[in-house]
């Protein structure tokens, strides 16, 4: 699943070529995705001018003259720059033709991705309004994470995977955060002291900006804009690595699944 990175990854990717672009025209094949795709989309943005692309958690904004096109990549989703010459794939849901005759194309096999449009201000909608900090910003603090842990149950993996609490620490560099910052998984929230918070913070937004020079982790479906996989899974230290040497002590990395998501952890360098 595109995490933030991955997300970051394709919004650097494509603005290049699309942002002050005037979009030409707009060809949807499937209207069904997580949400349904408003019939009238491609009246919408015919001849608007994509302004600039930003990033709200996992949410691509492309600001337009009387509006905001809200992609999300769902869990199998790609937006690639491609020609008219290009082969149209099986699961090519959405074209956009921009004024320099190149094609911003929204991919996505499973559908569980979304293709929305406002003319709302956009952090008042649904989707956005109740989003946490964004963990590379100054708002995502050692202060902020351990003022806001207090009195909390649940463990500080699940806690920094909520998108109310910060944005974007999926699941997979949750587990290689916690393991770089010593803390094992099944930690309360509650429990974490402040010290380990200012531990904590960093490396989070440093395992974060890593990936993101990476390109992001490929695991099974997520690809670039150019059609390229990331590569930070070949800098990962505990997640899908059970049974495995730690690569800090040797020790055998150790799995349990909570929430129904994988987690991976070393019992010595991240003792309870």
């Amino acid at each position: 699943m595109p995490e933030l990175p991955e997300v970051e990854t394709t919004r650097c990717g494509i603005t290049p070529h699309v942002k002050g672009q005037k979009i030409s025209q707009v060809t949807i094949r499937h209207f069904q995705l997580r949400w349904p795709i408003q019939d009238d989309l491609a009246s919408v943005l015919q001849l608007q001018t994509i302004h600039s692309i930003e990033r709200r958690a996992k949410y691509l904004l492309f600001k337009c003259d009387s509006g905001t096109l809200i992609i999300h990549l769902g869990m199998s989703g790609s937006l690639q720059i491609v020609s008219e010459s290009d082969p149209i794939a099986k699961h090519a849901h959405l074209d956009i033709r921009c004024g320099n005759d190149l094609i911003l194309r929204f991919t996505d096999p499973r559908r569980f991705g979304a293709v929305l449009w406002t003319s709302e201000p956009i952090e008042q909608h649904t989707l956005l309004k109740h989003l946490g900090p964004e963990p590379l910003s100054d708002d995502f603090s050692a202060d902020y994470l351990y003022k806001i842990t207090r009195n909390r149950r649940t463990t500080i993996k699940t806690f920094i995977m909520n998108g109310q609490h910060v944005v974007g620490v999926g699941n997979i560099y949750a587990n290689e955060a916690l393991f770089l910052a010593g803390i094992h998984p099944k930690t309360l929230a509650g429990k974490l002291s402040k010290k380990k918070s200012e531990c904590l913070v960093p490396v989070i937004k440093n395992v974060l900006k890593k990936a993101i020079e990476a390109g992001g982790t490929t695991l099974k479906d997520f690809r670039n804009s150019d059609g390229k996989p990331g590569y930070f899974a070949q800098q990962l230290h505990v997640y899908g690595r059970e049974g495995e040497a730690c690569t800090q002590c040797g020790t055998a990395i150790s799995h349990y699944k909570e929430a129904q998501r994988a987690t991976y952890f070393c019992p010595e360098c991240q003792p309870r």
